[in-house]
């Protein structure tokens, strides 16, 4: 099995906790086939179980994707990295405000009677996904692997105009937050930081 697509799979499965077949897939960017040889191979070896159709690691295959990681950073220009996720970052503020208003109002939980207010938080989702589209591609160049975020994020961009505004922030669920997420999880690991620092500078969700 090719490393990309085996390094693609443990990295989703890592940053979902659970996931389907279908869900790796989705996330990797390979042909169900190949996720499933790998999660099958990952069982078999003890790097990860099935729970009722759906797959979680093992610490056995958390070595692995270390290892795969690190060789994949090794290769990666780390200056273009770094610039990629500085251009990320002021955008990353905007959506978790974002994220907030369509939480909350006033300072309660807002309970998305007023569809004037949430229509005006939405309204905002667009601009923030054309800011965020070149940022995502430039990082794409830089680190192929990360290709099928740029198409995961106008999926939930397109369910959440089309009236399904779960996808927008519900968890569990390949939706916009969820990828985002991801996004940023991969960002930080490229670019050697971690969460817990980044958290520390108000820099990280």
């Amino acid at each position: 099995m090719e490393e990309r697509v085996e390094l693609g799979v443990l990295r989703a499965l890592r940053l979902k906790g659970r996931a389907s077949v279908a869900d790796l897939a989705i996330a990797s960017g390979a042909g169900e086939a190949d996720v499933a040889e790998v999660v099958a191979g990952l069982v078999e070896s003890g790097g990860a179980r099935e729970m009722n159709g759906n797959y979680v690691m093992l610490p056995p295959a958390r070595g692995r994707l270390d290892a795969l990681l690190e060789a994949e950073r090794a290769g990666v220009d780390a200056a273009a990295v770094r610039e990629v996720y500085e251009a990320f970052t002021p955008i990353n503020g905007d959506f978790k405000q974002l994220a907030a208003d369509w939480q909350l109002r006033d300072g309660e939980p807002n309970d998305h009677s007023d569809a004037a207010y949430d229509q005006a938080v939405l309204d905002r989702l667009g601009p923030i996904h054309e800011r965020v589209t070149p940022v995502v591609e430039r990082l794409s160049s830089i680190v192929p692997r990360l290709t099928p975020y740029s198409g995961r994020l106008n999926t939930a961009l397109e369910r959440v105009r089309g009236g399904d505004h779960s996808w927008l922030l519900r968890p569990l669920i390949d939706s916009y937050h969820t990828v985002w997420f991801e996004l940023h999880e991969e960002l930080i690991g490229l670019a050697g930081l971690s969460r817990e620092a980044e958290a520390a500078s108000g820099r990280a969700e």
